[in-house]
This record gives structure tokens, sequence and C-alpha cells, in this order.
């Protein structure tokens, strides 16, 4: 895969170019030094540990959108129980927000939480570098507030595009969750309805309605 280099590219003429090409996103999640247009994976390295979680999106580090308490839950407890069914069935490993993992374009993103199955590790290790160089089965996001659909469409363009098979898209506000099996194409489930692993996790499912009422308990 393409390794990210801080190399000076063409910019944007001005910040609303540059929230645009972003996906819209709130210009204070974008920062400036690194100059947009010139970080790459030493520059985002240099940022891990601050106050946020950031990703390098087109040579620009930009931070994602911060989650709120149950958000935050949500994505744990999803963590919690791949996890462990992964335990029983010993098919994938289970990653959880603060993994770097480089996309076959170059950028690199970080899934709320994400999902390989074994055979993405040839030699049954896994890799010691700070940015994964592995492709996912399954990336799964929580929507921030801040998050926009046009970021999140470039997201899943860039998972699929990656080798990613499914990405699960979950709105903690509407508790609606779209299933992905392209960038464009998605079922809708409420929750009245059941995730289910597919031809990735077969025998997995939970309930979204569980999923919230665990996340929520106290």
């Amino acid at each position: 895969m393409a390794t990210a280099t801080a190399t000076t590219l063409e910019r944007p003429p001005t910040i609303a170019d540059l929230v645009e090409e972003l996906g819209g996103i709130p210009a204070d999640r974008i920062l400036l030094l690194p100059s947009p247009g010139t970080a790459g994976d030493n520059e985002l390295l240099a940022v891990e540990g601050r106050d946020a979680l950031y990703e390098l999106v087109d040579h620009v580090i930009v931070k994602k959108g911060a989650m709120a308490v149950v958000e935050s839950r949500l994505a744990a407890v999803l963590l919690a129980i791949l996890e462990q069914f992964l335990e029983i069935h010993r098919s994938g490993i289970v990653f959880g927000p603060d993994l770097d993992l480089r996309m076959s374009g170059g950028n690199v993103r970080k899934p709320d939480v994400s999902l390989a199955l074994k055979g993405r590790f040839p030699d049954g290790r896994l890799p010691m570098k700070a940015i994964g160089e592995f492709g996912l089965d399954l990336a799964v996001e929580i929507l921030s507030r801040s998050n926009t659909p046009a970021e999140m469409h470039k997201k899943r363009v860039e998972y699929f595009n990656s080798g990613c098979q499914l990405v699960w898209e979950l709105n903690p506000r509407t508790r609606v969750c779209r299933v992905y099996s392209s960038a464009d194409d998605y079922t809708e489930l409420t929750e009245e309805d059941s995730l289910n692993g597919g031809d990735i996790l077969p025998g997995f499912e939970l309930s979204i309605k569980e999923w919230f009422r665990r996340a929520e308990e106290v």
C-alpha cells in the first residue's frame, strides 16, 4: 500500500475550499500545523496521544469527531461483544478506535471498531507497526454530531477500495444502523432489527435494541 510522506501538495486557495474537500466538516477539526497539504505519517504520529484522535486525510491532519458518552459506550459494548464471539470462533481480530490503518490511497483512518479475519495475517502474527498496512473485513463508525454525509461517504469509499467487505454506520440519535455492502449500497436497520455477520462472521447476531440497552445501562 502507498505510504504518505510530508510532500508539499497543491493547496486549496481558501479555508472554505479545504473544508469542502474534506467533506464539509467543521473547520475546528482541521489542524493548520503542519500546514494543510504537507502532513505525512510522522506528523500524524506526532499528534497521537494529545486531546483527541486524529486521521491523515489528503496530507491534512484531521481531528475525529468527538464522541459523546453514549457513543463511546456503544463502541465499547460492540467491541466487547465481538471479542467474546471471536474468543469462541477464533476467526478474526477486533480493534478499537485508536487503530491507525493505511488506506490504499495513502490516507490513515481510525474506524471506531474494526475487524480483520485471520486470513489477513498469513504468518499468524500481528505486525509490530505504528500504522497497520492490512485490510479490514468490517469497519464500524458511530456517527458523532460533527460527522457529515460527504465525510462519511469519503471514508466508505476508502474502506471498500482498501478491501473492506462490510461497513456498519450507526446513528445514535435516530438509533438507525446502515449496513453497507459498498460505498453507496446499504440496508437500513432500526431498533427492531438485528445485525448479523453475514459471510464474514457466520452465526453472529446482535439486536440493535439490546446493543443500546447495554450501552445505556448504569
